[in-house]
């Protein structure tokens, strides 16, 4: 993989369906307030990226953020982490596909949602399988497109607040004093909104997996980690800014806050547009998450924690059985969820809806313990997250204030728990694994597609 689509995929894997159609749910709970949520929020994945790409350019892994949580806190949380998120992207990749679908079907209709949703996932697979670097022009277009449609976006917000779109009248900033001023519903908005905003964020943390099977990772990382953090917040912070101030924060056009905007600016087929859009950003989630899924259990095989049946590469050195294992619990819950709608998928998700909370935390966690342990031992690094330990420090207290902020509100609140019920779970098979390994002699485990190196915590 190229340092373009490395740095591309970086930025697009955090501009999803999230912000295309999800922000208007963060501006309902806390109203134009939401600006703050969103800076709290940047502000946690910005350092986490740093903390990452840290760890990433010291040691590029495919197993990522799951080995060094086993380096730092032992083998037995490294592949919690792992299974974890695996458990997360797999359910997510039957979300997506079914979400670009639904979708899909609003444009085109005679076109069955069942076997749009089978063959997304069948042709990304093929995307998957073909090697890494088929894999990352489709992330760098995908996210070239999702990034031409939030600056187009932009520069029609900003046209049409200073009055310059002369069909369409300019609210200016008067939605942020009207209906109960910038925050209607108070500090408690603004901690909903917090909680319901930090998930827009997901899927960042793939870029330190996909560093590993980068030409130059040291390099590459961090020059995708110093591109990517400004602009997130540029991209992020500027479009819920437009969306706050063009459409009021108790309206019904936040149900699609992007098309909402536009047909205000009275662009005709706006709505079209939008949907297309958000087509791509969950088609460009389910390729990156399969992506993800497949080597993060391609590296769990290879530290034993997983089938070593999982770790078998083709020509191409892709992990083929790891894609498959990957796709397979996509394709059954689709099945499922196809058969017994709106039951399945909120089930699984609820379960895994807090995962990429506890994987922030282990990065920040991890980077903690092995930064200090490299100056210890004075190992140098190619990359060096600055304002260490203190600002590793506070990413960890505005993530305990996010777990904090979750644990009040009763859907939330049902959500950390399911999350915390199914990190025991994953935890107490891991620990029962190492026991029964241990109790036999180790096999060598080798042939990682990305430069794994010391993968054992």
């Amino acid at each position: 993989m190229s340092p373009r689509q490395l740095t591309m995929m970086g930025l697009g894997s955090a501009i999803g369906a999230g912000l295309f159609i999800g922000s208007g749910a963060g501006i309902q709970a806390a109203g134009p307030a939401v600006l703050i949520s969103y800076l709290v929020a940047g502000t946690l994945i910005i350092i986490v990226m740093w903390a990452l790409g840290e760890m990433a350019a010291a040691n590029p892994n495919s197993g990522a953020f799951s080995v060094y949580t086993g380096k730092a806190l032992g083998g037995v949380a490294g592949a919690t982490v792992g299974w974890l998120w695996w458990c997360q992207l797999v359910v997510v990749i039957a979300a997506e596909a079914l979400g670009a679908a639904g979708l899909l079907a609003t444009v085109f209709p005679a076109l069955p949602v069942w076997l749009m949703a089978l063959l997304f996932m069948g042709a990304f697979t093929a995307v998957n399988l073909t090697g890494v670097r088929n894999f990352g022009e489709f992330e760098f277009w995908f996210a070239l497109l999702k990034v031409a449609a939030i600056v187009i976006f932009l520069l029609v917000g900003a046209a049409l607040l200073l009055g310059w779109l002369p069909h369409a009248a300019s609210p200016g900033l008067s939605h942020f004093t009207a209906d109960g001023g910038f925050a209607p519903h108070g500090m408690g908005g603004i901690a909903t909104g917090l909680f319901v905003v930090a998930f827009a964020f997901g899927g960042t943390e793939i870029v330190s997996v996909a560093a590993a099977e980068t030409r130059d990772p040291a390099r590459s990382v961090g020059r995708a980690v110093r591109t990517v953090v400004w602009r997130i917040l540029v991209f992020y912070i500027g479009s819920i800014f437009v969306i706050a101030a063009v459409i009021p924060w108790n309206s019904p056009e936040l149900k699609s806050p992007f098309a909402g905007v536009l047909d205000l600016a009275g662009l005709p087929g706006a709505a079209t547009v939008i949907t297309l859009v958000a087509v791509v950003a969950l088609l460009s989630a389910l390729n990156a998450n399969l992506y993800g899924a497949s080597r993060m259990i391609f590296s769990l095989a290879e530290r034993q924690e997983a089938p070593r049946a999982l770790k078998t590469l083709t020509k191409a050195r892709v992990p083929a059985a790891a894609v498959a294992a990957s796709v397979a619990f996509g394709f059954i819950a689709t099945v499922l969820e196809l058969l017994f709608p709106d039951h399945v998928l909120p089930l699984l998700l609820n379960f895994v809806g807090s995962t990429c909370l506890i994987v922030w935390g282990s990065a920040l966690v991890s980077q903690i313990v092995l930064r200090r342990r490299a100056d210890a031992e004075g190992t140098a690094l190619p990359l060096r997250m600055a304002g260490f330990p203190w600002l590793s420090a506070f990413g960890v207290v505005l993530l305990a204030a996010i777990f904090a902020v979750g644990l009040i509100g009763a859907d939330s609140r049902a959500q950390l728990l399911s999350t915390f019920v199914l990190v025991a779970a994953i935890a107490a098979g891991a620990w029962l694994r190492r026991r029964s390994l241990a109790a036999r002699p180790a096999t060598a485990a080798s042939g990682d597609p990305a430069r794994s190196g010391d993968a054992e915590g």
